[in-house]
């Protein structure tokens, strides 16, 4: 009974603290256009705040994890709760690029620390290895349902609003309440049942060990493709909608382009929830490097036939919910095989560099993609790009060895 609960809390106060946290950041697609016209700027000023942000993400990623395996989840967390909550406060009162830029970083920096390394770590570690895949698949799933309830109504917020400092006050309020479900997350005990001997092995020598493994290498560079990926559609989709002028009008029901983006990113977040259990389920019956080489195929082939196809509100939303399925199927899969590879003890900190990958695929996803719209006034080459990195990531992913690390000076007792 006590294992029961002690597994249940965790993921469920998980699912909360990630669900409002990846909301309201997914969200910020949807001030694109209206940040570009108050700044009077193009769009690299918003996509550099953002990419800046998720690029010091990453960089803090392995120290927050380090002090997270250390100190315990909840309390890190915790703190990076209030950061993030002062961050978008800071940035509804934003009137300067640079107050804009520093808010964002501060947003970011909160969610490194109550974002999904840490936090999957720790579910990782009380959960038995039989049902950990699927656990983890549920967190991450928690956080696009977050994305599918907060982005929608955030983007029908600054329809009716007409302003988005107004609309970011909403998010940091909604944001509060990721504090208080740290606390939820419990000890940072193990069941240490993944077959990796508890050696003593220091984080530096964990470190160390994992840069020398092949694998490890290649699921890093996989990895910066799916930033790439994420914060590009994330943070420009919706602007690509409203450029075509792209909205729906079908039994009653009309959107403007603006809501049609946010209802874009929200649907990417509701088939998210599928695809996430789906994807780490499956990660408990076939090889994870296998179900990561295919879904980063599915995900180039998706974007490749949203660009060949007529765009509308039907293709928008049909390609959202393909996407949507093989949006974060990635988090549960890469964050397993990391566990499964090096064993429990410093998942966290090696999540961290992992994810620090991502992140610099994002930094320039997002910024990337501002950046060339600036100059070339759209977003076709960056399309065509994806299309191409998702491609090599599969090749990479199915090099992959997945065979636990062999430590023969490992103490048993």
């Amino acid at each position: 009974m006590l294992k029961q609960r002690s597994f249940w809390v965790p993921v469920v106060c998980g699912i909360l603290i990630l669900g409002l946290g990846s909301g309201t950041r997914q969200s910020f697609g949807i001030f694109q256009m209206a940040i570009a016209a108050d700044f009077g700027v193009g769009r690299e000023l918003w996509s550099f705040a953002n990419a800046l942000s998720f690029l010091m993400m990453g960089l803090f990623a392995p120290f927050v994890g380090a002090l997270a395996d250390r100190f315990g989840t909840a309390k890190i967390a915790g703190i990076g709760g209030v950061i993030h909550v002062l961050g978008l406060l800071l940035l509804g009162f934003s009137d300067s690029s640079w107050l804009l830029i520093f808010s964002c970083v501060i947003s970011g920096l909160g969610l490194s620390a109550a974002g999904m390394g840490p936090i999957l770590a720790a579910i990782g570690r009380q959960t038995a290895v039989a049902n950990r895949s699927i656990a983890l698949g549920l967190v991450t799933a928690g956080s696009s349902f977050g994305q599918f309830a907060i982005v929608p109504f955030a983007s029908f917020m600054q329809q009716n609003l007409g302003d988005w400092h107004k609309t970011m006050f909403v998010l940091t309020a909604v944001s509060v309440f990721m504090i208080p479900a740290a606390l939820g997350l419990g000890r940072n005990y193990s069941t240490d049942v993944s077959g990796q001997p508890n050696d003593g092995q220091g984080a530096t020598e964990a470190f160390l060990e994992a840069i020398s493994v092949r694998s490890y290498i290649l699921l890093m560079i996989g990895f910066f493709v799916c930033g790439f990926h994420v914060i590009f559609i994330g943070l420009h989709l919706p602007a690509y909608i409203a450029d075509a002028s792209i909205s729906m009008s079908f039994l009653g029901v009309t959107m403007s382009p603006i809501e049609l983006g946010g209802w874009a990113i929200g649907m990417i977040g509701l088939f998210n929830i599928i695809g996430s259990i789906i994807w780490g389920w499956l990660g408990g019956i076939y090889k994870k490097k296998n179900m990561l080489a295919l879904l980063y195929a599915l995900r180039s082939l998706a974007i490749l036939l949203f660009l060949l196809i007529p765009l509308s509100w039907a293709s928008v939303l049909l390609f959202s919910a393909i996407l949507g399925f093989l949006w974060l199927g990635t988090v549960a899969l890469t964050s397993g095989l990391i566990g499964f590879l090096f064993g429990p003890k410093h998942a966290a900190m090696l999540w961290g560099i992992v994810f620090l990958s991502h992140q610099v695929g994002s930094f320039l996803g997002g910024w990337g993609a501002g950046r060339w719209f600036d100059i070339e006034g759209n977003y076709d080459f960056v399309w065509f790009l994806s299309v191409a990195m998702g491609f090599v990531a599969a090749v990479l992913h199915w090099l992959i060895r997945e065979e636990p690390v062999i430590r023969p000076k490992a103490s048993f007792a």
